[in-house]
């Protein structure tokens, strides 16, 4: 299936887990200085799991346990990449990437998920999402969308 501009198939993510399945040597170095990349995702263990493996690939990383605690944070305005998880209480991915275009902030987006749901999938993907991927995350198709999104974010940040 293509998600974004990521090409994915159904068997490389599975429907259930967390962390990130290494799919083969780490992606080369792509950035002069590190973009932040914010997590957002109630779930503590995955939010370090990403925090390791993303600084080791030299991105700055700031992780939120909610969406309100990002939009209050500072970080907000900085942010090239936003990865979300999709099922989280009191507001999920999808309502806080709605709630951020509504607002102007046009942040490149990754939504993730354990509950695949290929018709939200669809939706949000026609909203501009920049990738849907499902955890466990392949560690190939999380850099591919990564590449993408910071580029954009990048692109967005330098037109302000």
């Amino acid at each position: 299936m293509v998600t974004g501009s990521c090409l994915q198939s159904e068997a490389a993510f599975g429907r259930s887990g967390h962390g990130v399945v290494a799919a083969f040597d780490p992606p080369e170095a792509i950035l002069s200085e590190p973009s932040l990349i914010s997590i957002v995702d109630d779930d503590q263990s995955f939010g370090d799991s990403m925090r390791r493996l993303l600084k080791s690939l030299d991105y700055a990383v700031a992780v939120f346990p909610s969406g309100a605690q990002f939009l209050a944070s500072p970080q907000l305005a900085g942010t090239a990449c936003l990865v979300a998880d999709i099922h989280m209480p009191e507001m999920t991915g999808v309502e806080l990437y709605n709630h951020l275009i509504q607002r102007g902030h046009a942040i490149p987006t990754i939504l993730i998920t354990a509950y695949p749901d290929d018709r939200l999938r669809e939706r949000m993907l026609k909203l501009g999402v920049e990738c849907y991927l499902h955890k466990p995350l392949v560690e190939a198709a999380l850099m591919d969308c990564l590449r993408s999104a910071v580029a954009r974010g990048k692109a967005f940040h330098g037109a302000r």
